[in-house]
């Protein structure tokens, strides 16, 4: 099943979690809503890419240890032959193939499921109207550019400080205190290791290339755009391993092939060192992941023995659904662009509610959609 998602899943990470949703809870009914939404909470508070983090998680509820393994090395694994394909053209003929028609389809299709998915994900998520204004105020701190870790970690904060003192009054002050402590140390070391770089030139090699996306995988938060400022910073800037232009061409692949966007790095891998590049620096940069996610499993089920740390999940769920709807919003603002791209939206709406279409097979139908209808339009 996530050999088939990583084939087919266009759009970035909420697209991704969505179609996971859609998939694990609504059809094959694995896990709980609530459950998928405490692991949701989960993979938005450790570093790395959330939806890569999502399958790991599932893997290892569905089969211990190796479904671990197999989730995220299946669901990573497609889009990296796909890149390490696109990076091999890339080299050969000097320019990345077309995927304007592709994308075109996809898009409205992308934000019908995750619509769709934060529909019924919020319904379960917000509880009480406490809940319901954390989402609010979420939302609205999102638009106007906080942080995201900030968000995520202040709504948590909020609901647990709420939970304890409705509960047991100053009694639970010292376990609210002792989280407080921290999650502040945690903010401090991630700012702190982010800063942290090598300002000296290195040269290039297999072995700090796989360094350092080690290190980017360990620290990161974000979008890919933050992933952006990371590798502008160090392989364009400081190391000279890659012009501007390689940099963004490496980005643009990441974004608009299917499966983790951080596949960025395996396309900067093979410009660099080849097909071992690619594999090194793929390796490097989700093998965070695998450790983040087998420390922090287990710990997940005990969180809701705790009505403090409950209520922290609690309110770093509804803050995760917040953040996803904010970028859902300015994702459809550029799906959404004329009459073919609504109705495309529209249909697979009709598709996905009333007769519950496979949201892979609607991805495939508004890629051919796009394809069909960028033809007819040159053709015109």
């Amino acid at each position: 099943m996530f050999l088939r998602l990583g084939t087919t899943a266009f759009g970035g990470p909420a697209a991704h979690i969505a179609l996971v949703e859609d998939e694990i809870v609504r059809r094959r009914r694995w896990i709980t809503r609530e459950k998928f939404l405490d692991l949701l909470g989960a993979v938005n508070l450790i570093p790395g890419p959330n939806s890569t983090e999502m399958a790991i998680h599932i893997g290892y509820l569905r089969a211990g240890w190796a479904g671990l393994l197999v989730a995220g090395t299946c669901f990573i694994f497609p889009a990296m032959v796909i890149v390490t394909a696109i990076g091999w053209a890339y080299v050969r003929f000097g320019s990345l193939p077309q995927f304007a028609g592709l994308l075109y389809g996809i898009k409205p299709v992308v934000i019908t499921i995750v619509a769709q998915a934060l529909w019924g994900l919020g319904h379960t998520a917000v509880k009480t109207r406490f809940l319901a204004t954390v989402a609010v105020l979420t939302t609205a701190a999102g638009f106007f550019g906080v942080d995201e870790l900030s968000l995520l970690l202040g709504a948590g904060m909020l609901a647990a400080l709420r939970g304890g003192l409705r509960r047991g009054g100053v009694w639970y002050l010292r376990p609210i205190l002792i989280l407080f402590t921290i999650v502040g140390g945690i903010l401090a070391l991630i700012h702190l290791a982010s800063a942290v770089s090598v300002s000296a030139e290195v040269e290039f090699g297999l072995s700090p290339l796989f360094l350092y996306f080690l290190k980017v995988g360990s620290v990161l938060y974000g979008s890919g755009y933050v992933l952006l400022v990371f590798l502008q910073a160090d392989l364009v800037n400081r190391w000279h391993w890659l012009t501007a232009t390689q940099l963004l061409d490496a980005t643009a692949v990441g974004q608009v092939t299917p499966g983790p966007v951080f596949t960025t790095a395996t396309f900067i891998g093979y410009l660099l060192g080849g097909l071992p590049g690619a594999l090194l620096a793929t390796l490097g940069i989700f093998l965070p992941s695998f450790v983040f996610v087998a420390l922090s499993g287990p710990l997940v089920p005990r969180l809701r023995e705790s009505p403090i740390a409950a209520g922290f999940l609690d309110g770093v769920n509804v803050a995760s659904l917040a953040l996803m709807a904010v970028v859902t919003w300015h994702l459809g603002r550029a799906a959404v662009v004329d009459f073919t791209t609504a109705l495309v939206a529209v249909v697979s709406a009709i598709l996905l509610i009333r007769f519950r279409v496979n949201s892979v097979w609607l991805v495939v139908g508004g890629g051919i959609a796009g394809m069909l209808a960028h033809a007819l339009c040159h053709a015109g």
